[in-house]
């Protein structure tokens, strides 16, 4: 539940047109629900009051069926759905549920959007670069996320430094930018010559793409972490959803500033 919510609920309750135990229904699951007789899932139907997002499902490694349950509850409480690595077995599931789910088989997401974000023209476009086209899903999951927070992104793909002139080449793009999402698996040196060239700050996302020495991104990781090029900061491997988080953040607080 959204603070524009709360605020309703309470004017409704003021004006009349709301009952005072119909209002205490509608907040009985403040701050969480618990699910299921063994308590499988307690969802925290207070977190977008708190952060400003609602939880969200990450879908990988969940039953199909305790993602449509937690789904359900949050569909009751008029939260938007983000439910993430989502296969297209699960889509169908949850699409039957619910018409309104559409399926990102790229940035393997699923979202429900029940209050729509309102784009402020104020904030500047996020701008996500990625090294090469195996980068992409990552750096999808960061530009769902990025635009379910009501923010326009604009997206880089395949400009790492195996060719640096295509990445020089779109130097006034990258100048421009108020946020960058740097998404790169092999050595991961993407995120340091870019932070070369702008005074912005910029999220290095390593990717788990790469030959056996990559380690499954951990070489990447190590790279973007030792980088000598300040105003960079690091997430986890494969994290697109955590980078785009991120990345929402510093842009919305850079209007209040």
């Amino acid at each position: 539940m959204e603070s524009k919510q709360i605020k309703k609920l309470l004017e409704e309750v003021k004006e009349g047109k709301l009952g005072i135990e119909e209002a205490l229904d509608k907040l009985r699951f403040l701050p969480y629900e618990e699910l299921g007789a063994t308590s499988f899932a307690r969802i925290d139907h207070h977190r977008a009051l708190r952060r400003g997002f609602p939880e969200v499902i990450f879908g990988l490694g969940k039953k199909k069926e305790d993602v449509l349950e937690i789904t359900k509850s949050m569909l009751k409480q008029k939260s938007n759905i983000l439910i993430t690595r989502a296969s297209e077995e699960l889509y169908d599931a949850v699409h039957k549920i619910d018409a309104r789910a559409k399926y990102n088989p790229l940035a393997g997401t699923i979202t429900i959007i029940q209050s729509p974000a309102v784009l402020n023209s104020s904030l500047s476009p996020v701008l996500i670069i990625t090294a090469g086209t195996s980068d992409i899903p990552v750096a999808e999951e960061s530009a769902v996320v990025v635009e379910l927070m009501g923010i326009k992104t604009e997206k880089l793909y395949d400009v790492g430094v195996a060719g640096i002139h295509r990445l020089l080449d779109q130097k006034e793009k990258i100048t421009q930018a108020s946020v960058i999402i740097v998404v790169a698996g092999m050595e991961g040196a993407l995120a340091s010559v870019v932070g070369g060239l702008v005074d912005v700050p910029i999220i290095a996302v390593p990717t788990s793409v790469g030959y056996g020495t990559s380690f499954k991104g951990l070489a990447a990781l190590l790279t973007m972490l030792n980088s000598c090029v300040p105003g960079i900061v690091v997430v986890n491997i494969d994290n697109g959803f955590g980078a785009g988080y991120f990345a929402g953040m510093i842009t919305k607080r850079m209007v209040l500033l």
